[in-house]
């Protein structure tokens, strides 16, 4: 569904490199951000996907797909979820979406973690991430922090590894598709630690 009031998304292809100049801010996101998550969402599917996606649904679906998802979440949100987003000048650098308690083994889950690649290696990933923490600590305090994130992302891997997530256990993901791809799943343990770093 999409909404006049909902600002159109950031074209994240043709715009220039981004260089921070200005800080960037942390807040939680509202619905006006919905096709700016969404277009992201779907960007960064685009680009770190296409060894388990078709190039079909990566080019004709993703967007619908990732903006059903974000209308559903922030126009009927749950009571365990938590959605924060990274942006510098009205322009969105990240976000990410965890849910409390959600599996009765693992406990709270980041469910997205998605960074703009113009911005990566600016820390915008690790704060989101620890932001993330200390909300599951507010909240969520007896529960582990983990998360899943296909076999094939490397990049994404070698980053939660290089900030205290340990490989615990795989599963299978089915795709949009039809294809099924392999995900590892990780954990912090608490996740006192790592919001504290």
């Amino acid at each position: 569904m999409r909404s006049e009031s909902i600002l159109a998304p950031f074209d994240f292809t043709s715009s220039p490199v981004v260089k921070v100049h200005t800080a960037i801010i942390f807040r939680q996101a509202r619905l006006e951000d919905l096709a700016n998550i969404a277009e992201l969402h779907a960007q960064s599917w685009r680009e770190n996907y296409r060894q388990v996606l078709s190039a079909e649904y990566l080019d004709k679906a993703v967007w619908a797909d990732t903006e059903k998802v974000w209308s559903e979440r922030l126009t009927q949100p749950l009571v365990n979820q938590y959605i924060l987003i990274a942006e510098q000048d009205a322009v969105l650098c990240g976000f990410i979406c965890v849910y409390g308690a959600h599996h009765p083994e693992r406990g709270s889950i980041v469910d997205n973690l998605h960074v703009n690649s113009r911005v990566m290696g600016q820390g915008i990933g690790k704060q989101l991430l620890v932001s993330a923490a200390q909300w599951a600590v507010a909240h969520y305090p007896e529960q582990d922090l983990y998360l899943e994130v296909l076999a094939c992302n490397d990049k994404a891997i070698g980053f939660y590894e290089a900030i205290g997530g340990r490989y615990v256990d795989f599963a299978c993901w089915h795709t949009p598709c039809g294809n099924e791809a392999k995900e590892l799943i990780y954990s912090w343990g608490s996740p006192n630690l790592l919001a504290n770093s």
